[in-house]
């Protein structure tokens, strides 16, 4: 079989091709520190690169989550821990409010009441995110709302949220609620901080029964029914906080939890995508060596064949 020049000459000129296009991927490596960049440069591990970049976005979105229900649950805790000084506060009250004080005195403590009721009505209408934290999934207007006659005492205080808590996933497969509702009479569900039929809490109808005992001067009342009620709606709100403290050292473990698969998440990565830079730097000089000698040998061939071009005329 008779081989040309020419096909000589293509050869090597395709291998010197070849050897420059694999330079370029090298130098590619070398400067950007990545062995895989396009599915071409490695199909399998270009997959296994999207399914673990897939994984760790899901974690960044959970991690996200997270701290959104912790936000959630902190500005809970505060307005709950708000409650129990009122409760306290009214509870004292109440048990001043005995047969040895005068009407004005009790009048004087009805106000005090009223004051408290609105500043119960202001902290459970908290807010977290721009969305009111005790209204359940009707968080868009406050969960409550306070009625006043004309003479400035409280005649109501009105739920107007629902009963549903939002759940957000957390982990693979898992959700939480970490917000209790301002009111549920269902006996199932997300307790109720402020009126929950489980436990017998009705703390605003309580307040406002001590504060019309006190104007009416029924103070038998307020000693026999009054204080039994508010110390229901104390141990209510102060299980309330507990479950709150127990649902935030959760979120913390989960936090932890998905940082460390992040972390090992991207030591896969970097493992499957990075390059091996002394490799690529002794497989670069290997390509150049090899490039250099390419194009000495198309030169020889070439200083051959004219000889033999000149020899022949």
């Amino acid at each position: 079989m008779r081989i040309t020049g020419n096909t000589i000459t293509n050869s090597l000129l395709y291998e010197m091709n070849q050897i420059e296009q694999n330079q370029a991927q090298l130098e590619n490596e070398a400067t950007t520190g990545l062995a895989v960049q396009n599915p071409s440069d490695d199909p399998s591990a270009m997959a296994s690169i999207l399914n673990l970049e897939a994984e760790s976005s899901s974690i960044t979105q959970y991690q996200s989550n997270i701290t959104q229900l912790q936000q959630q649950a902190s500005t809970a805790s505060s307005a709950m821990e708000s409650l129990q000084t009122v409760a306290q506060s009214a509870s004292e009250i109440a048990t001043e409010a005995d047969g040895t004080a005068s009407q004005q005195d009790l009048n004087n403590y009805a106000t005090q009441v009223t004051q408290l009721i609105q500043e119960a009505a202001q902290a459970i209408n908290t807010q977290s995110g721009g969305n009111y934290v005790f209204g359940g999934t009707a968080n868009s207007q406050p969960p409550y709302v306070v009625t006043l006659n004309s003479s400035g005492q409280v005649t109501s205080v009105d739920y107007q949220g629902n009963t549903t808590v939002p759940s957000v996933e957390i982990a693979d497969g898992v959700t939480l609620s970490v917000l209790p509702v301002g009111a549920n009479t269902t006996g199932t569900g997300a307790d109720g901080v402020i009126t929950d039929s489980r436990t017998g809490a009705d703390f605003f109808n309580h307040l406002i029964s001590l504060q019309n005992d006190l104007l009416s001067g029924n103070t038998s009342a307020i000693n026999s029914t009054d204080l039994t009620n508010l110390q229901k709606d104390s141990d209510n709100i102060t299980q309330q906080i507990a479950t709150n403290g127990a649902v935030q050292q959760r979120m913390t473990a989960e936090s932890t939890i998905e940082q460390s698969r992040s972390a090992s998440l991207s030591q896969l990565t970097s493992t499957q995508a990075d390059a091996d830079t002394a490799t690529v730097m002794e497989q670069l000089s290997q390509t150049q060596t090899a490039f250099q000698a390419a194009a000495q040998a198309t030169a020889g061939f070439n200083d051959l064949t004219l000889s033999i071009l000149n020899y022949l005329q």
